[in-house]
């Protein structure tokens, strides 16, 4: 493919869960894809079979690592930061040291990818950044604190990412899937995500199973809110 018709992305959390298939449905339609884990069997996995996928294990959580990456990968097109942590404990059970690796990787990891690839999307003027947060920012659910927190900061991060870079040819969106969601949740919220990147003024929020009436229901209810 020629370098002008390359398109990267670069995806965290590649090994499991949502992260993997993310990985492998762009590699499917034909992205360079980035995959990045810290469980290294895993991305392996995911990345079977596939020669336009390439593998990097490392924490998005640390700055070092992260910057090496992208100096690697050149200019990436779209970001899909679905890393992330979620120790089940108490609140006043759970070391602050637990608290912070959760934090580090869900929310400072984010940043760390934005900061490194938001410019050059900007100088470009197109570009794709897509956080994942959960449901459980708005509805914690008990032994899940460090979590929802971490949740709910990529989604504050993103709301304010998106309002100061509105208009300048970069498109922001903040998945909330359920937390704890199943493949069928994955493939949804995934679905959902593209659907919203191909509206060109998508809103920034995704969440998976809306009502026909475009609301949203939160885990453990039948009834929209």
């Amino acid at each position: 493919m020629s370098p002008a018709l390359k398109r990267t992305a670069l995806v965290t959390g590649a090994a499991s869960g949502v992260g993997a298939l993310a990985a492998r449905r762009l590699a499917a339609a034909a992205w360079d894809v980035v995959a990045v884990d810290v469980d290294a069997d895993g991305l392996a996995a995911t990345t079977l079979r596939s020669p336009n996928s390439h593998v990097r294990a490392c924490d998005p959580g640390d700055a070092e690592a992260i910057q090496g990456v992208l100096a690697d990968v050149g200019p990436v097109h779209r970001v899909v930061h679905a890393a992330s942590l979620a120790p089940a404990a108490r609140a006043l059970d759970q070391p602050v040291e637990e608290v912070e690796a959760v934090l580090r990787t869900t929310f400072v990891g984010a940043v760390h990818l934005v900061q490194g690839t938001l410019p050059g999307m900007l100088e470009r003027g197109s570009g794709e950044i897509v956080l994942f947060s959960s449901l459980a920012a708005f509805a914690p659910e008990p032994r899940g604190s460090a979590f929802a927190a971490a949740a709910a900061a990529v989604g504050a991060y993103a709301a304010a990412l998106a309002a100061e870079y509105a208009g300048q040819g970069v498109r922001f969106r903040c998945a909330c899937p359920p937390f704890g969601g199943d493949a069928d949740d994955h493939r949804l919220i995934l679905d959902a995500v593209d659907r919203s990147l191909a509206r060109p003024e998508g809103d920034l929020h995704v969440f998976p199973g809306r009502t026909p009436g475009g609301r949203w229901r939160l885990p453990g209810t039948s009834a929209p809110r």
